[in-house]
Protein backbone atom coordinates (compact mmCIF):
# COMPACT_ATOMS: atom_id res chain seq x y z
CA UNK A 1 0.00 0.00 0.00
CA UNK A 2 2.77 2.43 0.90
CA UNK A 3 4.50 1.90 -2.45
CA UNK A 4 1.25 2.58 -4.28
CA UNK A 5 0.75 5.75 -2.23
CA UNK A 6 4.22 6.97 -3.21
CA UNK A 7 3.36 6.53 -6.89
CA UNK A 8 0.14 8.49 -6.49
CA UNK A 9 1.84 11.23 -4.42
CA UNK A 10 4.58 11.63 -7.02
CA UNK A 11 2.07 11.82 -9.86
CA UNK A 12 -0.07 14.42 -8.08
CA UNK A 13 3.00 16.42 -7.20
CA UNK A 14 3.75 16.81 -10.91
CA UNK A 15 0.44 18.62 -11.51
CA UNK A 16 1.65 21.91 -10.06
CA UNK A 17 -0.96 24.52 -9.20
CA UNK A 18 -3.30 23.66 -12.09
CA UNK A 19 -4.21 20.17 -10.90
CA UNK A 20 -7.94 20.67 -10.44
CA UNK A 21 -8.21 22.46 -13.79
CA UNK A 22 -6.72 19.44 -15.54
CA UNK A 23 -9.27 16.64 -16.16
CA UNK A 24 -6.60 13.92 -16.00
CA UNK A 25 -5.24 15.01 -12.64
CA UNK A 26 -8.77 15.52 -11.37
CA UNK A 27 -9.62 11.90 -12.20
CA UNK A 28 -6.30 10.74 -10.77
CA UNK A 29 -7.06 12.46 -7.47
CA UNK A 30 -10.54 10.93 -7.49
CA UNK A 31 -9.11 7.45 -8.04
CA UNK A 32 -6.56 7.93 -5.24
CA UNK A 33 -9.24 9.20 -2.86
CA UNK A 34 -11.59 6.33 -3.74
CA UNK A 35 -8.91 3.74 -3.03
CA UNK A 36 -8.14 5.37 0.31
CA UNK A 37 -11.85 5.57 1.17
CA UNK A 38 -12.24 1.84 0.54
CA UNK A 39 -9.71 1.20 3.30
CA UNK A 40 -12.02 2.83 5.84
CA UNK A 41 -13.85 0.44 8.13
CA UNK A 42 -16.54 3.03 8.89
CA UNK A 43 -17.10 6.78 8.56
CA UNK A 44 -15.80 7.59 12.03
CA UNK A 45 -12.75 9.78 11.56
CA UNK A 46 -13.34 10.08 7.80
CA UNK A 47 -12.86 13.86 8.00
CA UNK A 48 -9.25 13.30 9.09
CA UNK A 49 -8.60 10.51 6.59
CA UNK A 50 -6.15 10.47 3.71
CA UNK A 51 -9.05 10.53 1.24
CA UNK A 52 -10.35 13.83 2.65
CA UNK A 53 -6.83 15.25 2.65
CA UNK A 54 -6.32 14.37 -1.03
CA UNK A 55 -9.57 16.03 -2.09
CA UNK A 56 -8.91 19.06 0.11
CA UNK A 57 -5.42 19.60 -1.34
CA UNK A 58 -6.81 19.27 -4.85
CA UNK A 59 -9.24 22.14 -4.21
CA UNK A 60 -6.50 24.38 -2.75
CA UNK A 61 -4.88 24.76 -6.20
CA UNK A 62 -1.43 24.65 -4.68
CA UNK A 63 1.45 22.23 -4.96
CA UNK A 64 0.44 18.83 -3.65
CA UNK A 65 2.16 17.78 -0.44
CA UNK A 66 1.91 14.14 0.72
CA UNK A 67 -0.35 13.40 3.68
CA UNK A 68 1.14 14.43 7.03
CA UNK A 69 -1.72 13.41 9.31
CA UNK A 70 -3.51 16.75 9.54
CA UNK A 71 -6.62 18.08 7.78
CA UNK A 72 -7.55 21.59 8.85
CA UNK A 73 -11.27 22.22 9.37
CA UNK A 74 -10.81 25.67 7.81
CA UNK A 75 -9.30 24.10 4.69
CA UNK A 76 -12.23 21.68 4.54
CA UNK A 77 -14.70 24.59 4.51
CA UNK A 78 -12.68 26.42 1.85
CA UNK A 79 -12.48 23.27 -0.27
CA UNK A 80 -16.25 22.81 -0.08
CA UNK A 81 -16.83 26.34 -1.39
CA UNK A 82 -14.23 25.85 -4.13
CA UNK A 83 -15.84 22.61 -5.30
CA UNK A 84 -19.27 24.18 -5.25
CA UNK A 85 -18.22 27.09 -7.48
CA UNK A 86 -16.13 24.97 -9.85
CA UNK A 87 -18.89 22.42 -10.36
CA UNK A 88 -21.42 25.17 -11.01
CA UNK A 89 -19.15 26.89 -13.55
CA UNK A 90 -18.28 23.65 -15.33
CA UNK A 91 -21.91 22.57 -15.38
CA UNK A 92 -23.01 25.90 -16.84
CA UNK A 93 -20.34 25.66 -19.53
CA UNK A 94 -21.40 22.11 -20.37
CA UNK A 95 -25.08 23.00 -20.60
CA UNK A 96 -24.59 26.12 -22.73
CA UNK A 97 -22.29 24.39 -25.19
CA UNK A 98 -24.03 23.27 -28.39
CA UNK A 99 -21.43 20.58 -29.11
CA UNK A 100 -20.18 17.62 -27.12
CA UNK A 101 -16.64 18.25 -25.90
CA UNK A 102 -14.96 15.16 -24.50
CA UNK A 103 -12.56 17.17 -22.34
CA UNK A 104 -15.32 19.35 -20.89
CA UNK A 105 -17.53 16.37 -20.11
CA UNK A 106 -14.60 14.49 -18.59
CA UNK A 107 -13.74 17.47 -16.41
CA UNK A 108 -17.35 17.78 -15.22
CA UNK A 109 -17.48 14.08 -14.33
CA UNK A 110 -14.21 14.32 -12.42
CA UNK A 111 -15.22 17.45 -10.54
CA UNK A 112 -18.63 16.11 -9.53
CA UNK A 113 -17.04 12.82 -8.50
CA UNK A 114 -14.50 14.61 -6.28
CA UNK A 115 -17.14 16.92 -4.82
CA UNK A 116 -19.60 14.16 -3.97
CA UNK A 117 -16.92 11.96 -2.41
CA UNK A 118 -15.71 14.99 -0.44
CA UNK A 119 -19.24 15.66 0.79
CA UNK A 120 -19.68 12.00 1.67
CA UNK A 121 -16.51 11.90 3.76
CA UNK A 122 -17.13 15.20 5.54
CA UNK A 123 -20.93 15.44 5.85
CA UNK A 124 -22.37 12.01 5.05
CA UNK A 125 -24.30 10.08 2.42
CA UNK A 126 -27.28 12.45 2.30
CA UNK A 127 -25.14 15.42 1.28
CA UNK A 128 -23.39 13.38 -1.42
CA UNK A 129 -26.70 12.14 -2.84
CA UNK A 130 -28.01 15.70 -2.83
CA UNK A 131 -25.13 16.79 -5.09
CA UNK A 132 -25.75 13.91 -7.49
CA UNK A 133 -29.47 14.68 -7.67
CA UNK A 134 -28.93 18.40 -8.30
CA UNK A 135 -26.39 17.83 -11.09
CA UNK A 136 -28.41 15.01 -12.65
CA UNK A 137 -31.55 17.11 -12.74
CA UNK A 138 -29.76 19.79 -14.76
CA UNK A 139 -28.18 17.27 -17.15
CA UNK A 140 -31.36 15.34 -17.92
CA UNK A 141 -32.68 17.88 -20.42
CA UNK A 142 -29.50 17.66 -22.49
CA UNK A 143 -28.99 13.90 -22.21
CA UNK A 144 -30.82 11.94 -24.98
CA UNK A 145 -31.19 8.84 -22.81
CA UNK A 146 -31.00 5.61 -24.83
CA UNK A 147 -28.03 5.40 -27.18
CA UNK A 148 -28.60 5.14 -30.88
CA UNK A 149 -27.45 2.01 -32.70
CA UNK A 150 -23.68 1.86 -32.96
CA UNK A 151 -23.05 4.42 -30.21
CA UNK A 152 -20.99 3.15 -27.32
CA UNK A 153 -19.84 6.36 -25.62
CA UNK A 154 -20.85 7.14 -22.06
CA UNK A 155 -22.69 10.42 -21.48
CA UNK A 156 -21.88 12.60 -18.45
CA UNK A 157 -25.22 11.75 -16.83
CA UNK A 158 -24.64 8.03 -17.33
CA UNK A 159 -21.13 8.24 -15.86
CA UNK A 160 -22.38 10.21 -12.85
CA UNK A 161 -25.19 7.70 -12.36
CA UNK A 162 -22.59 4.93 -12.24
CA UNK A 163 -20.74 6.88 -9.54
CA UNK A 164 -24.00 7.41 -7.67
CA UNK A 165 -24.81 3.69 -7.61
CA UNK A 166 -21.24 2.79 -6.63
CA UNK A 167 -21.27 5.22 -3.71
CA UNK A 168 -24.57 3.88 -2.35
CA UNK A 169 -23.34 0.29 -2.63
CA UNK A 170 -20.09 1.21 -0.86
CA UNK A 171 -22.00 2.95 1.92
CA UNK A 172 -24.20 -0.11 2.39
CA UNK A 173 -21.07 -2.21 2.94
CA UNK A 174 -19.70 -0.12 5.78
CA UNK A 175 -22.94 1.19 7.31
CA UNK A 176 -26.53 0.22 7.93
CA UNK A 177 -28.54 1.77 5.11
CA UNK A 178 -31.93 0.93 3.55
CA UNK A 179 -32.12 -0.74 0.15
CA UNK A 180 -34.87 1.54 -1.16
CA UNK A 181 -32.63 4.47 -2.32
CA UNK A 182 -30.44 2.12 -4.36
CA UNK A 183 -33.46 0.40 -5.87
CA UNK A 184 -35.06 3.72 -6.82
CA UNK A 185 -31.89 4.99 -8.46
CA UNK A 186 -31.49 1.78 -10.46
CA UNK A 187 -35.10 1.81 -11.63
CA UNK A 188 -34.69 5.35 -12.92
CA UNK A 189 -31.34 4.91 -14.68
CA UNK A 190 -32.27 1.56 -16.24
CA UNK A 191 -35.29 3.14 -17.90
CA UNK A 192 -32.92 5.71 -19.36
CA UNK A 193 -29.99 3.38 -20.13
CA UNK A 194 -31.41 -0.12 -20.68
CA UNK A 195 -28.20 -1.35 -22.34
CA UNK A 196 -25.89 -0.52 -19.42
CA UNK A 197 -24.62 -3.83 -18.03
CA UNK A 198 -23.24 -2.35 -14.80
CA UNK A 199 -26.67 -1.11 -13.78
CA UNK A 200 -28.25 -4.48 -14.59
CA UNK A 201 -25.64 -6.35 -12.53
CA UNK A 202 -26.45 -4.19 -9.53
CA UNK A 203 -30.16 -4.65 -10.12
CA UNK A 204 -30.13 -8.45 -10.27
CA UNK A 205 -27.77 -8.59 -7.30
CA UNK A 206 -30.31 -6.89 -5.02
CA UNK A 207 -33.20 -8.96 -6.44
CA UNK A 208 -31.57 -12.38 -6.70
CA UNK A 209 -32.31 -13.27 -3.06
CA UNK A 210 -35.69 -11.60 -2.91
CA UNK A 211 -38.71 -13.82 -2.30
CA UNK A 212 -40.96 -11.40 -4.21
CA UNK A 213 -40.20 -11.89 -7.90
CA UNK A 214 -43.27 -10.09 -9.26
CA UNK A 215 -41.83 -6.55 -9.07
CA UNK A 216 -38.66 -7.48 -10.94
CA UNK A 217 -40.63 -9.40 -13.56
CA UNK A 218 -42.99 -6.51 -14.18
CA UNK A 219 -40.04 -4.16 -14.53
CA UNK A 220 -38.26 -6.44 -17.02
CA UNK A 221 -41.46 -6.83 -19.02
CA UNK A 222 -41.91 -3.05 -19.17
CA UNK A 223 -38.31 -2.44 -20.25
CA UNK A 224 -38.29 -5.11 -22.98
CA UNK A 225 -41.42 -3.59 -24.51
CA UNK A 226 -39.85 -0.15 -24.85
CA UNK A 227 -36.29 -0.90 -26.01
CA UNK A 228 -34.48 -2.86 -28.70
CA UNK A 229 -31.52 -3.56 -26.42
CA UNK A 230 -30.76 -7.20 -25.77
CA UNK A 231 -29.33 -6.69 -22.28
CA UNK A 232 -32.71 -6.68 -20.48
CA UNK A 233 -33.51 -10.11 -21.93
CA UNK A 234 -30.13 -11.54 -20.97
CA UNK A 235 -30.28 -10.27 -17.41
CA UNK A 236 -33.92 -11.32 -17.03
CA UNK A 237 -32.85 -14.86 -17.91
CA UNK A 238 -29.91 -14.66 -15.52
CA UNK A 239 -32.09 -13.48 -12.66
CA UNK A 240 -34.58 -16.32 -13.17
CA UNK A 241 -31.76 -18.86 -13.38
CA UNK A 242 -30.26 -17.56 -10.14
CA UNK A 243 -33.64 -17.85 -8.46
CA UNK A 244 -34.07 -21.39 -9.85
CA UNK A 245 -30.67 -22.47 -8.49
CA UNK A 246 -31.53 -21.00 -5.10
CA UNK A 247 -34.79 -22.98 -4.92
CA UNK A 248 -33.09 -26.17 -6.08
CA UNK A 249 -30.42 -25.72 -3.42
CA UNK A 250 -33.11 -25.50 -0.74
CA UNK A 251 -34.96 -28.51 -2.13
CA UNK A 252 -31.84 -30.66 -2.09
CA UNK A 253 -31.31 -30.15 1.62
CA UNK A 254 -32.08 -33.34 3.62
CA UNK A 255 -34.91 -31.80 5.63
CA UNK A 256 -37.32 -34.69 5.20
CA UNK A 257 -40.11 -32.33 4.15
CA UNK A 258 -42.47 -33.21 1.34
CA UNK A 259 -41.69 -30.11 -0.73
CA UNK A 260 -38.07 -31.17 -1.02
CA UNK A 261 -39.08 -33.98 -3.40
CA UNK A 262 -41.43 -31.97 -5.62
CA UNK A 263 -39.74 -30.61 -8.79
CA UNK A 264 -40.05 -26.88 -9.43
CA UNK A 265 -41.21 -26.34 -13.03
CA UNK A 266 -42.66 -22.83 -12.92
CA UNK A 267 -39.28 -21.12 -13.25
CA UNK A 268 -38.18 -23.60 -15.91
CA UNK A 269 -41.14 -22.72 -18.10
CA UNK A 270 -40.62 -19.00 -17.53
CA UNK A 271 -36.95 -19.22 -18.53
CA UNK A 272 -37.93 -21.09 -21.70
CA UNK A 273 -40.49 -18.39 -22.48
CA UNK A 274 -37.91 -15.64 -21.96
CA UNK A 275 -35.49 -17.32 -24.35
CA UNK A 276 -38.20 -17.80 -26.97
CA UNK A 277 -39.36 -14.19 -26.76
CA UNK A 278 -35.77 -12.94 -26.87
CA UNK A 279 -34.79 -14.87 -30.02
CA UNK A 280 -37.88 -13.56 -31.76
CA UNK A 281 -36.50 -10.02 -31.60
CA UNK A 282 -34.29 -8.73 -34.39
CA UNK A 283 -31.21 -8.36 -32.22
CA UNK A 284 -31.81 -11.58 -30.31
CA UNK A 285 -32.18 -13.75 -33.41
CA UNK A 286 -28.62 -12.89 -34.49
CA UNK A 287 -26.99 -13.00 -31.05
CA UNK A 288 -24.74 -16.11 -30.70
CA UNK A 289 -24.51 -15.63 -26.92
CA UNK A 290 -28.28 -15.85 -26.52
CA UNK A 291 -28.48 -19.05 -28.57
CA UNK A 292 -25.57 -20.60 -26.66
CA UNK A 293 -27.25 -19.84 -23.34
CA UNK A 294 -30.51 -21.32 -24.58
CA UNK A 295 -28.82 -24.53 -25.76
CA UNK A 296 -26.85 -24.82 -22.51
CA UNK A 297 -30.01 -24.40 -20.45
CA UNK A 298 -31.91 -27.06 -22.37
CA UNK A 299 -28.97 -29.46 -22.09
CA UNK A 300 -28.93 -28.88 -18.33
CA UNK A 301 -32.55 -30.03 -18.26
CA UNK A 302 -31.56 -33.27 -19.99
CA UNK A 303 -33.75 -32.60 -23.03
CA UNK A 304 -31.39 -33.69 -25.79
CA UNK A 305 -33.95 -33.69 -28.60
CA UNK A 306 -35.08 -30.09 -28.01
CA UNK A 307 -31.48 -29.01 -27.46
CA UNK A 308 -30.53 -30.28 -30.92
CA UNK A 309 -33.55 -28.54 -32.40
CA UNK A 310 -32.45 -25.23 -30.88
CA UNK A 311 -28.93 -25.84 -32.18
CA UNK A 312 -30.18 -26.13 -35.77
CA UNK A 313 -32.35 -23.05 -35.32
CA UNK A 314 -29.28 -21.19 -34.09
CA UNK A 315 -27.33 -22.20 -37.21
CA UNK A 316 -30.08 -20.83 -39.41
CA UNK A 317 -29.81 -17.41 -37.74
CA UNK A 318 -26.06 -17.35 -37.01
CA UNK A 319 -24.43 -19.55 -39.70
CA UNK A 320 -21.07 -17.81 -39.31
CA UNK A 321 -20.63 -18.69 -35.61
CA UNK A 322 -18.06 -21.47 -35.26
CA UNK A 323 -18.45 -21.67 -31.49
CA UNK A 324 -21.94 -23.09 -31.96
CA UNK A 325 -20.42 -26.15 -33.61
CA UNK A 326 -17.93 -26.47 -30.76
CA UNK A 327 -20.78 -26.39 -28.25
CA UNK A 328 -22.66 -29.04 -30.23
CA UNK A 329 -19.63 -31.34 -30.25
CA UNK A 330 -19.39 -30.95 -26.46
CA UNK A 331 -23.11 -31.45 -25.80
CA UNK A 332 -23.76 -34.14 -28.45
CA UNK A 333 -20.58 -36.24 -28.77
CA UNK A 334 -22.51 -39.06 -30.44
CA UNK A 335 -23.35 -36.73 -33.32
CA UNK A 336 -19.73 -35.79 -34.02
CA UNK A 337 -19.63 -37.01 -37.62
CA UNK A 338 -22.94 -35.38 -38.44
CA UNK A 339 -21.70 -32.06 -37.08
CA UNK A 340 -18.44 -32.35 -39.04
CA UNK A 341 -20.38 -33.04 -42.23
CA UNK A 342 -22.51 -30.00 -41.52
CA UNK A 343 -19.39 -27.86 -41.09
CA UNK A 344 -18.05 -29.13 -44.41
CA UNK A 345 -21.36 -28.29 -46.03
CA UNK A 346 -21.12 -24.74 -44.67
CA UNK A 347 -17.51 -24.56 -45.99
CA UNK A 348 -16.08 -24.16 -42.50
CA UNK A 349 -12.46 -25.33 -42.38
CA UNK A 350 -11.51 -28.01 -39.88
CA UNK A 351 -7.86 -27.65 -38.87
CA UNK A 352 -7.27 -31.36 -38.26
CA UNK A 353 -9.45 -34.03 -39.93
CA UNK A 354 -10.98 -36.44 -37.47
CA UNK A 355 -9.10 -39.39 -39.01
CA UNK A 356 -5.71 -37.75 -38.43
CA UNK A 357 -6.74 -36.78 -34.89
CA UNK A 358 -7.55 -40.41 -34.08
CA UNK A 359 -4.15 -41.52 -35.39
CA UNK A 360 -2.39 -38.87 -33.31
CA UNK A 361 -4.27 -39.95 -30.20
CA UNK A 362 -3.31 -43.58 -30.84
CA UNK A 363 0.36 -42.63 -31.12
Amino acid sequence: IEDARKVFDTSLGMAGISGIQNPQFCHLSLLYAKLEAELLINLEGAVESRATYILTKLAERGHYVPYNGQVSSVNVLKARKTYEHLVQDCLTENLTSNQEHASGSSHLIGLVGCYTLFQYLTLGIDSAMSVYCQVAQKLKDKDPGQRLNGQHFTTPLEALSLMHVSLIRFHMKISVYPLTPLREVLLEVLKRYPSNQSFWRSYIQIHSKSHNASKARRFFDAITRTTQSLEPWLFAVQLEQMRKKLIERVQRKPTGDVYATIPEIGLTNRIKALFEHAIQTENGAHCPLLWRLYICFMVSLGDKAKSKGIFYRALQNCPWTKVLYMDAIEYFPDELQEILDLMAEKELRVRVPIEELELLLED
